[in-house]
């Protein structure tokens, strides 16, 4: 059996960052990592090779695992703050987690993100503007790199680590034993065992479920998390265009009259395109954008995310999002998509009627009826904020205005962990987006290097 000082468990983003610092602060720790994906060179879905127009459901889907995680091929936002994406600062302080997401930030632009323009929503008109709308705008510095640029900077943080850091791609850990002697017994899919004093848990959202079952057999407390429900939006870039200019990345959260529920736009991609994702089966949507003028698109798109947090007795809001999710698939066969303007007169958006849409849409899609796969709650809420929507960027609400169905954010129940990041399980860490601490690409990156950091110290040279 062969032993190493750490073994990191995906290769994400909090994975990829952890990886960078133990490669630059010398240590003489021996480590590797595993993850069920592919390499970055091999990351590629099938739907841009343009073998296929649908998702195929490829296992493990490219988009969501291999080198980089799901943030990889994302449209590469960082969001530098603490007011969303994640509670880093309440174990790590807010001045640290600010201070380590600045870091992180450093260096893609030392991985040649310098050229990509950092915004800021501080002191934006626009904030004003949504406030006298009953819209909330939070405050976020954003680098946007862009997928293709984003790819090139995990190329090269992989090539500046490889040497130092033995990595496994296609390789799933599938059980965990803690050793009499304190250590850690990792066993994976292929029969091959490892032994480790220091066990990272960093599988990003699609190992949240795995996770789960880790902290089941250690005895660790889990602290359920929400699941977020809704539809991507995608409208002509010229809608948004007096937003994404000044600020890229409008963070705004709104208070529905009707049901008093908190609607939030999220991910938003100008001149970006929409995209299929495969997590553990099931087929959702997200959205990318690109630094190179001549990949843009002419739409803009972005998410509308109604916050689901279940009460006693129901504990399993994972779950309740998948099914819904589930049903989509079923009727749709992967994605439904419908024109707001149906969705509002009670109709489905037909083949007929979508050759007759002056929005063209950037996924192939099937048209159908998202009424028949979102709980009507969510449903009212989301059309409620097109409509808010509509008074700070007039045309959002109108008739061909398209939502792609259903988008689903899953969280992983959140892992008790201490301000090291550390379970009660000594040595047993866990970050990340898989751990539930952290939400976004900015603060599972700078959770990697909190931990880097103190793993480094702990076997410095």
């Amino acid at each position: 059996m062969e032993k190493y000082d750490i073994i990191i468990a995906g290769a994400g983003a909090s994975g990829v960052f952890m990886s960078y610092e133990m490669t630059k602060i010398k240590n003489n720790a021996k480590i590797l990592m595993i993850d069920k994906g592919a390499g970055i060179e091999k990351r590629v879905c099938p739907i841009k090779l343009g073998s296929t127009t649908n998702c195929i459901k490829c296992s493990p889907c490219h988009i969501m695992n291999g080198y980089g995680g799901a943030g990889t091929l994302s449209d590469g936002k960082y969001n530098i703050t603490n007011q969303f994406g994640g509670d880093l600062h309440k174990y790590v302080g807010k001045e640290e987690a600010l201070e380590l997401m600045e870091y992180v930030d450093e260096v893609l632009c030392s991985m040649g993100g310098a050229d990509a323009k950092l915004y800021s929503t501080a002191n934006s008109q626009l904030k004003t503007t949504a406030l006298r709308n009953n819209l909330h705008l939070l405050d976020a510095k954003v680098r946007h790199l862009g997928t293709d640029r984003n790819v090139k900077i995990i190329e090269r943080i992989f090539e500046y680590t490889k040497k130092r850091i033995e990595t496994q791609f296609y390789t799933q850990i599938i059980d965990v034993d803690k050793l009499d002697d304190g250590r850690f017994c990792v066993t994976t899919d292929k029969g091959n065992k490892y032994e480790c004093n220091d066990l990272v848990l960093a599988t990003g959202r699609s190992g949240s479920k795995w996770i789960s079952t880790i902290c089941d057999k250690m005895n660790i407390e889990l602290k359920k998390n929400r699941v977020d429900i809704g539809v991507r939006v995608e409208l002509p870039g010229e809608i948004f265009k007096h937003i994404t200019d000044e600020v890229y990345e409008s963070k705004i959260v709104y208070k529905t009259d009707k049901y008093n529920d908190m609607v939030r736009t999220f991910c938003m991609n100008p001149y970006g395109e929409v995209v299929a994702e495969n997590t553990n089966g099931i087929v959702t949507v997200n959205g990318h954008s690109y630094a190179d003028p001549s990949l843009r698109t002419e739409n803009t798109n972005f998410a509308l995310l109604v916050s689901n947090t279940f009460t006693e007795p129901f504990k399993n809001s994972n779950e309740y999002g998948e099914s819904i999710a589930k049903l989509s698939n079923m009727l749709g066969g992967g994605v439904l998509l419908q024109r707001f303007g149906d969705l509002v007169k009670g109709r489905r958006s037909s083949a007929r009627r979508m050759e007759k849409c002056f929005t063209r849409p950037t996924l192939k899609a099937t048209p159908g009826d998202l009424s028949l796969v979102i709980p009507k709650r969510q449903l009212d809420n989301i059309i409620e904020m097109i409509y808010a929507l509509d008074k700070i960027a007039p045309g959002t609400a109108n008739e061909d205005t398209l939502l792609y169905g259903v988008e689903v954010k899953f969280y992983n129940s959140k892992v008790q962990v201490d301000n090291n990041l550390e379970t009660k399980v000594k040595g047993l860490y866990a970050l990340g987006d898989g751990s539930g601490v952290t939400h976004s690409l900015s603060q599972a990156s700078a959770s990697g290097v909190h931990v880097g950091r103190i793993l480094a110290e702990k076997y410095a040279i």
